[in-house]
């Protein structure tokens, strides 16, 4: 099994209020148990697109939150304590991460 922090900062290291984030993606999961209920009755196309679209902006937002929080946290903590190679790296591949979202 895959140890995604390993040698990495955790969330709650970079993120101050994780009930926050935690609060926005039960609106997404929401949203997106809508459009399962909405293929279910048949709802036209448009009206699913339009759902679809508002979970994909919400899903996008709460990526930038985290992004921005390693950032302002995680990123300049490791460059006060003079790992900065380190830390730009870790930051090229989690902008990387998040650029890939379309």
């Amino acid at each position: 099994m895959r140890q995604f922090h390993k040698g990495k900062q955790t969330m709650r290291k970079c993120i101050e209020d994780v009930t926050a984030l935690q609060l926005r993606l039960k609106k997404i999961i929401g949203q997106l148990t809508g459009v399962q209920k909405m293929l279910a009755e048949d709802v036209p196309c448009e009206d699913i697109l339009t759902q679809l679209n508002a979970a994909n902006g919400a899903l996008h937002r709460l990526s930038f939150i985290v992004l921005d929080g390693h950032l302002r946290h995680c990123v300049r903590e490791g460059i006060e304590k003079g790992n900065a190679d380190e830390t730009i790296e870790s930051f090229a591949e989690a902008l990387e991460s998040f650029s890939k979202m379309a």
